[in-house]
């Protein structure tokens, strides 16, 4: 045994021994990190049930059909009708009503504008994802649409936890350089930001879904290397009107949507039933009484129609394009095999033409714009798909954005992740609410119950990871009642029941019934036969919404 007698020689020794255990320490947290997953949160914008291939349509997606190979393919999953409030369920994991959307911003009535959980941004009784990620110790980026808060710097994404973002604020915009917005008065030109600041131009080359896509992966590549891991948030704004994309996207679909709306809604009927989407023997619902008859069209306005659709259908084919080049890129950097990837859709597809946006018809804004056949999709253009092909969009799926009929609630969710059972598909009930706490799950972190000194609402939504796991079949019992309500439509669930009243002036404004598991187009009307279970559960609504702190409008907010 050899005994140290000369201090300097000891306390060399004992230094050496101290950076040896640091040394294991630092080791043993580099491969701690190494295992924490990265995330890649995709949220694309108005897009119909079936607008992607592994949903059972005829557009050509074939990266997210792949995760949906890979990974978890959900069938039942459901969101709110409108952008803002969908975007704040999943950032915060809560009701909209308490997350400060209870409704869009620029929808708020006289009734609700002032009232606690409709401050029309997120307010601070919500903590978001990205908060809480960023405090566990993750990279937070995000590009692409915000909509949750544009009045100031204090209410953009980097004041919300992203420490580097390239947004669009609002809710819609040109998805060329030119910014311009979606309404004549309230809306001309688009806010954007950058790492908090406002932006008062785009590069010239700007468009929407490749510069995000951009804005991602060099973020991502800056931070690379130094053993932390990263949530990146890819929202981008396809396919939300205006409808815009390039070349050769533009023209890739011609020809393919000449004999109408009935036409394509048959057409994803059928291929939602033979992907196993919806049951064989599920009734098809038909195109809304608002829809006109595709025969009933002039021949220029059939022209007009479908070049709209083809241009829809590429500018989703695109955002599928850029969604794999982010995906390629994590496969470059190795990166890939260690991230969570959740693809979805904030809602279903918008039945209302660009003349149709409050203030809009007839104005001399409206004017700037050739909507003329050659140029529709190309810059200087502003068309919207209108209520036909929306209906056509939602497949086997009844109504559209804008209401709470399963068309305009019921969207595509793709999982794949490390740990997850893939190659299935789960056709238990899902909710927006629930992504964030699934997140936290498989990232081993907590939801607070403070964050920077105040008190914070707790989530509402349950995590999906056992269900992605295969370790359990369903996230809510049979039993469990899950509810939502916005611009004064209301709905309940239950199992396989659901509780509808979709608002004025797309439907008829009273509870109706209906067994969604057999009937998710809501073609049969079950409130007369089954009396009870409609009563239970509009008192379920009742209760949810004194919950929640829903403000009802005297009027649609339509």
């Amino acid at each position: 045994m050899c005994i140290l007698k000369d201090s300097s020689l000891r306390v060399g020794f004992l230094g050496l021994v101290i950076l040896l255990a640091l040394a294991t320490l630092s080791s043993a947290a580099d491969e701690s990190l190494a295992t924490v997953p990265n995330i890649l949160l995709i949220m694309g914008d108005d897009m119909g049930y079936t607008d992607i291939g592994s949903f059972g349509g005829e557009i050509q997606t074939p990266h997210l059909d792949v995760l949906a190979e890979e990974g978890v393919r959900f069938s039942n999953f459901h969101t709110s009708v409108s952008c803002s409030p969908t975007r704040s369920m999943l950032m915060t994991g809560t009701d909209n009503h308490i997350a400060g959307l209870g409704n869009m911003a620029e929808m708020l009535t006289p009734e609700q504008k002032g009232k606690p959980g409709y401050e029309g941004h997120l307010n601070d009784q919500v903590v978001t994802l990205a908060e809480v990620l960023r405090d566990g110790g993750y990279h937070t980026y995000m590009a692409g649409k915000w909509h949750l808060g544009d009045d100031g710097p204090e209410y953009f994404p980097h004041a919300r936890g992203f420490e580097r973002s390239f947004s669009m604020l609002q809710g819609g915009a040109s998805h060329w350089s030119d910014m311009a917005g979606l309404q004549a008065e309230a809306q001309p030109i688009a806010k954007y930001s950058m790492d908090g600041k406002e932006l008062h131009e785009l590069p010239r080359d700007f468009y929407s879904s490749r510069s995000y896509a951009d804005f991602l992966i060099n973020a991502i590549r800056e931070n690379r290397g130094d053993g932390k891991p990263f949530l990146a948030y890819f929202a981008p704004t396809a396919a939300h009107d205006p409808i815009h994309v390039p070349e050769p996207w533009l023209s890739k679909y011609r020809g393919q949507y000449d004999d109408g709306y009935e036409a394509l809604k048959t057409r994803r009927i059928a291929g939602a039933k033979r992907v196993g989407l919806i049951p064989k023997s599920s009734p098809a619902p038909g195109l809304h009484p608002k829809a006109k008859p595709w025969d009933s069209l002039s021949s220029e306005k059939k022209a007009l129609e479908s070049r709209t659709m083809e241009a829809y259908a590429g500018m989703i084919e695109y955002m599928d394009y850029n969604i794999g080049r982010v995906i390629h890129f994590l496969k470059d950097i190795g990166e890939y095999d260690n991230t969570i990837i959740i693809f979805t859709s904030d809602n279903g597809p918008n039945p209302w033409y660009s003349d149709e946006y409050p203030g809009n018809a007839g104005s001399e804004w409206m004017k700037h714009f050739d909507n003329s056949l050659e140029n529709i999709g190309r810059p200087g253009s502003f068309v919207g798909i209108g209520i036909g092909w929306a209906c056509a969009s939602a497949g086997p799926l009844d109504y559209f954005k804008l209401t709470v009929g399963e068309g305009g609630i019921h969207t595509p969710l793709i999982i794949a992740a490390p740990g997850v059972k893939g190659a299935r598909q789960v056709d238990s009930f899902a909710y927006v609410t629930d992504i964030m706490p699934t997140i936290l799950e498989l990232t081993k972190l907590e939801h607070p119950e403070k964050f920077r000194g105040r008190n914070v609402k707790p989530m509402r939504g349950r995590s999906l990871a056992g269900v992605t796991s295969g370790s359990q079949e369903n996230t809510y019992a049979k039993d469990a009642l899950i509810g939502g309500e916005m611009m004064n439509g209301k709905w309940l669930r239950k199992g396989d029941y659901k509780a509808v009243l979709v608002a004025k002036p797309f439907g008829p404004a009273t509870w109706q019934l209906f067994n969604v598991t057999e009937d998710p187009g809501e073609t049969r009307d079950l409130s007369k036969e089954q009396p009870a279970i409609l009563k239970e559960l509009k008192a379920a609504w009742d209760q949810y919404a004194k919950d929640v702190g829903v403000v009802l409008s005297k009027g649609s907010a339509l």
